[in-house]
């Protein structure tokens, strides 16, 4: 092996050289890399600016609709489908009066994009109730008159109901917790609490006398 210096290149110099040729392999190697990368994040596919088709799966019925990319969910359900149960209050995502359920969990619809949806299922405060019956948390707070101007209330209902699927039998703290990000400024708080209770108790008391009359039957 013949010796660097003896063609007047230094240890120090050819050192130095195959250093500076190992860092400039490794940055266009990092830079081809972050290329690639780059260029597969962009390439299954884009949309807009123009509208786009989509199918939305919204209270158990598909609905297929031409929206712009930058579409809010609640405006697509509003503008849309004239679903204007949900209400855009803030449209910033802080008062919750846009609460829709995605695949049964309670989901801002004014900071969710349309678009991002998919083929997730959809439900609203009009596909709540069963029939033209109002599911027990809509008929509790009618019955405790928990609204008043009423733009929370979609929201609200949803957050409540949704409590009582996953909590059949919630305390006072834990209502108060599942409404925490719901923003009621008429004050109704302590009436929605006293609603959704009642609901919890109501069917604590039908699901103990099914059980004891499954009992009697024996």
């Amino acid at each position: 092996m013949s010796n660097p210096e003896e063609k007047g290149i230094s240890r120090r110099g050819f050192l130095k050289g195959a250093g500076f040729t190992a860092a400039g392999t490794l940055i266009e190697t990092a830079h081809a890399i972050t290329t690639d990368v780059r260029e597969s994040l962009h390439s299954p596919q884009t949309f807009g600016p123009d509208a786009v088709p989509m199918t939305l799966e919204v209270n158990g019925q598909p609905h297929t609709i031409s929206i712009e990319p930058r579409t809010t969910l609640a405006a697509a359900l509003r503008d849309q489908l004239g679903l204007t149960g949900t209400k855009v209050v803030c449209d910033r995502g802080s008062c919750s009066a846009c609460t829709v359920w995605i695949d049964k969990v309670p989901t801002l619809a004014c900071m969710t994009l349309a678009i991002d949806v998919g083929g997730r299922s959809v439900t609203t405060i009009e596909g709540l109730a069963e029939g033209d019956g109002l599911h027990p948390v809509q008929a509790a707070f009618v019955k405790h008159d928990a609204m008043q101007c009423g733009f929370c209330t979609p929201g609200m209902v949803m957050s409540c109901a949704a409590l009582l699927d996953r909590n059949p039998d919630p305390s006072l703290d834990d209502v108060k917790h599942a409404v925490s990000g719901n923003l009621c400024r008429c004050g109704t708080y302590p009436k929605v609490f006293a609603a959704t209770l009642e609901v919890a108790q109501d069917r604590k008391a039908m699901l103990h006398s099914i059980t004891s009359n499954d009992i009697k039957g024996y």
